[in-house]
């Protein structure tokens, strides 16, 4: 018996989005051989892991996720990350910065901040497990170099991002060939914007770290923003301490991520501030992504996401 669709019916933004993802979601799967999500316990990761679980349902996810723990991150999210990965039952690989610090592969950066030391533990975890495809929770409202993104991204032998070598992505076919060394890195997300992803949130009751709604907290200001007190994020002698309401629009280290005053307590409220603001999470609350006026585009060369 075949069945009739109603051709009046239509779907939401939301729908078309969610569809598209786990479209792409599905086909890494299909033609690759080891699969693995960048897992980082933000929003944009777990909204990945989210499609992946409903791409498969009732099944398992049938990738692992991967962490690269900078060892500054904020608790709540290492304690969600852990909560996640155990109710959802898939496997968890964690790559450490510390690890190379400790044996001299890499240095300490004067500001103090780890993030831009991921790269080397990335690429090293990617090689060690023989993965084939990364997903990732890149969007390409976020940054100008992540606006240059397709959403199947090939990475060379070295695990770098040549922008001029990228294939061309015409009525959403996805080129996945590589040659052996090479890697590709795997975006479904990268055409939701941050409201999209609120909503979404919103409308799948999808769980976050406690550090995305609002909340008290001891910060100080510096460069526009309101770093949190804490073991890795330590005010200077000018830098007065205060308490006020913070949430998180990004989570990334304690060391190089800022917080914005908000009252937005749930969801809802969060979409009604989103919907209202003129810049990105990125742009507002990342010192990272401040160092140049490139800082995005050359991570990414280098290897970073």
């Amino acid at each position: 018996m075949s069945t009739v669709v109603d051709p009046t019916t239509t779907l939401s933004t939301l729908d078309l989005l969610e569809a598209e993802g786990i479209h792409i979601i599905r086909e890494v799967v299909a033609e690759f051989e080891r699969p693995v999500l960048l897992f980082s316990g933000g929003k944009d990761s777990v909204v990945v892991l989210h499609l992946a679980a409903k791409a498969f349902a009732p099944g398992r996810v049938p990738f692992p996720v991967l962490h690269v723990d900078t060892g500054h991150n904020f608790p709540e999210v290492i304690r969600f990350r852990d909560e996640t990965v155990a109710r959802l039952g898939i496997d968890l690989e964690v790559a450490h910065v510390q690890d190379y610090i400790d044996d001299g592969r890499l240095a300490e950066r004067p500001d103090g901040t780890r993030n831009p030391l991921q790269t080397q533990p990335l690429l090293d975890a990617i090689a060690a497990g023989r993965h084939d495809a990364v997903f990732g929770g890149a969007r390409r409202d976020e940054d100008k170099a992540r606006a240059k993104e397709r959403i199947i991204s090939l990475r060379d032998e070295f695990g770098q991002w040549d922008p001029r070598n990228q294939r061309p992505e015409l009525w959403s076919l996805y080129n996945g060939r590589h040659l052996p060394r090479q890697h590709v890195r795997a975006f479904p997300i990268s055409n939701w914007t941050e409201l999209d992803i609120w909503r979404y949130i919103e409308r799948e009751g999808i769980a976050l770290p406690p550090l995305y709604y609002a909340h008290e907290r001891e910060v100080f200001r510096r460069s526009g923003m309101w770093w949190a007190v804490g073991e890795f994020s330590h005010p200077r002698d000018d830098e007065r301490v205060v308490r006020r309401t913070v949430r998180y629009r990004t989570v990334g280290d304690m060391s190089c991520t800022g917080a914005v005053e908000s009252d937005a307590a749930d969801t809802a409220a969060i979409v009604d501030e989103v919907a209202r603001t003129t810049l990105t999470e990125r742009g507002a609350t990342r010192a990272d992504d401040r160092i140049s006026e490139a800082a995005m585009e050359d991570r990414k060369k280098d290897g970073y996401f």
